[in-house]
């Protein structure tokens, strides 16, 4: 028994703390032993498992320095009498109206109470508390800097939801104005980011776009996708996702939430139509707080909504480009023209836009209200349109009206493309001399979309057979081009159209007479 040894268990080793940061605590006071003291009686002060992390000032003038250093101080132990009797009054004054710092909790000290009255400090001073040295015991000390962290804590926790919601809403605004479904997944990858602060791709995949939105397990398509998933539009979901990502994904689906992983996530975005769609973000910070996971809910509850109101939006407007594309072709063809007339004018006049400088926009509209320039023409009798003779002077003048009449018919709308549309109708036959109709305008009196659909409209009609007349060759019409500039066209617009011909020329190769 004497050779038994009996080992005592060892005791259990602590498990260590992870440094969390720590608060910052200003002490400005001219008595090197305050500062001293004031390390002493806090060195053991911890909260929310942040221990203090102390900064040292001993005038009114470093103090300031420091206090722009160090924007991010919890408390600030201030006191009133240094280098002049109001020094610490004025620190005071200048971390508020000055350095614009409404989070830092200001502590005033003082071992000469009479020189600040605390009545007056309290209310002309932007203070949190007001003590004198003589009764700030080590356990009040502890009080007051405990209490004032929970303020500080308090203060930054409304800050930043404050923030989040700043950027919820700009991010709703963003989303919501969108009129471009490319720019959809761009947009969402923008607003996470500046929500998360960090993201490396995303993918939208919904039922929306597939075959049969029922059958919600097997009909996620993704409709767009960023990173590595740039390229898997049309894609079912469960053909891009790895296992992992996938079980993920069905987890989410299933649970209709969100679904946290490492340095990803997968949120259910809930419809106002029924649909079933999955936002798939990654390159998320790995420690989410509730702030965060509350703002990414709320982001993923709006951003179906988004997706369908840009996709009403875009049908809205491919219905309203449709119905002007069928509406002028159909006065095409009753002046036995092909409907592709007003497809190349419409094209050859974004282009001639843009190489003229005119912002995207502006082309962008100008492309889809060209096919209106001749709708006046609906108002001209069948006898004049189809005439294959010179008309004479009677016919001619009931011919010109329809600029006017096509301008009637629009001017009203407050549509971008119909107003454009209607100012097309009305200067497309007007000329930089001044010869034209119906008005007489001349030089930048014709509107820019006047000027650019004339040479565009002109240019296609001579390149084409017409009722009364042959298809003119390139060459001639470039001669009848340059002939008319200065005369019937912008000089400058002419040399950018024969400098890019090549260009205008490949648009009527596209689409040819039918």
């Amino acid at each position: 028994m004497a050779n038994d040894f009996l080992f005592s268990d060892e005791p259990e080793q602590p498990a260590e703390k992870v440094n969390q940061g720590y608060w910052k605590v200003i002490i400005v006071d001219d008595e090197p032993e305050v500062h001293a003291v004031t390390k002493l009686a806090l060195s053991d002060f911890e909260f929310q498992d942040k221990k203090l992390k102390f900064i040292s000032a001993y005038s009114g003038k470093e103090a300031q320095e420091i206090i722009v250093q160090h924007p991010d101080a919890a408390i600030v132990l201030l006191d009133v009498v240094m280098e002049t009797d109001d020094a610490g009054l004025k620190v005071a004054q200048f971390i508020r109206e000055v350095a614009h710092n409404h989070h830092a909790r200001i502590i005033l000290r003082t071992g000469q109470p009479g020189q600040a009255p605390e009545r007056q400090v309290i209310v002309n001073y932007d203070i949190n508390d007001y003590k004198s040295k003589t009764e700030l015991t080590a356990q009040k000390l502890f009080t007051v800097v405990m209490s004032s962290l929970r303020s500080y804590r308090d203060i930054l926790s409304i800050e930043k939801s404050r923030l989040g919601l700043e950027r919820i809403i700009i991010a709703s605004r963003d989303l919501f104005s969108a009129h471009s479904m490319d720019n959809f997944i761009h947009g969402v990858m923008q607003q996470l980011t500046s929500i998360l602060g960090t993201v490396d791709e995303a993918l939208y995949a919904t039922s929306l776009v597939a075959s049969n939105p029922d059958d919600v397990e097997s009909n996620l398509i993704v409709f767009a996708g960023q990173g590595d998933f740039e390229k898997s539009e049309g894609k079912p979901i469960d053909e891009v996702l790895s296992i992992e990502q996938l079980q993920a994904c069905n987890l989410a689906l299933s649970q209709r939430s969100i679904v946290y992983k490492d340095n990803y996530l997968f949120a259910y975005c809930s419809s106002r139509c029924n649909h079933n769609s999955m936002l798939y973000v990654s390159g998320i910070p790995k420690q989410l707080n509730a702030t965060h996971k509350h703002l990414i809910e709320i982001f993923a509850q709006n951003v179906q909504v988004a997706f369908e109101n840009v996709q009403l939006q875009s049908e809205i407007e491919d219905t309203q480009r449709e119905i002007v594309y069928r509406l002028s072709e159909a006065v095409e063809q009753r002046s036995e023209e092909t409907g592709n007339h007003v497809k190349r004018v419409s094209l050859i006049s974004y282009e001639l836009a843009c190489d003229y400088g005119l912002s995207e926009a502006d082309a962008e509209i100008l492309k889809h209200a060209a096919p209106l320039h001749d709708i006046g023409k609906i108002g001209i009798a069948d006898t004049i349109l189809h005439k294959p003779d010179t008309l004479d002077e009677n016919e001619w003048k009931i011919m010109q009206t329809h600029a006017t009449k096509g301008h009637e018919i629009l001017k009203n709308s407050r549509r971008s493309i119909i107003q454009a549309g209607a100012i097309l109708a009305q200067d497309h036959h007007e000329k930089w001399d001044g010869s034209g109709y119906p008005e007489g305008k001349s030089g930048e009196q014709i509107h820019v979309y006047g000027r650019i659909v004339a040479l565009a409209d002109v240019y296609d009609a001579l390149r084409h057979k017409r009722c009364y007349k042959a298809a003119w060759p390139i060459e001639k019409v470039l001669d009848e081009l340059t002939l008319q500039k200065g005369r019937h066209f912008e000089p400058k617009l002419v040399d950018i159209f024969i400098e890019n011909i090549a260009k205008y020329e490949h648009i009527l190769k596209i689409y040819p007479d039918k």
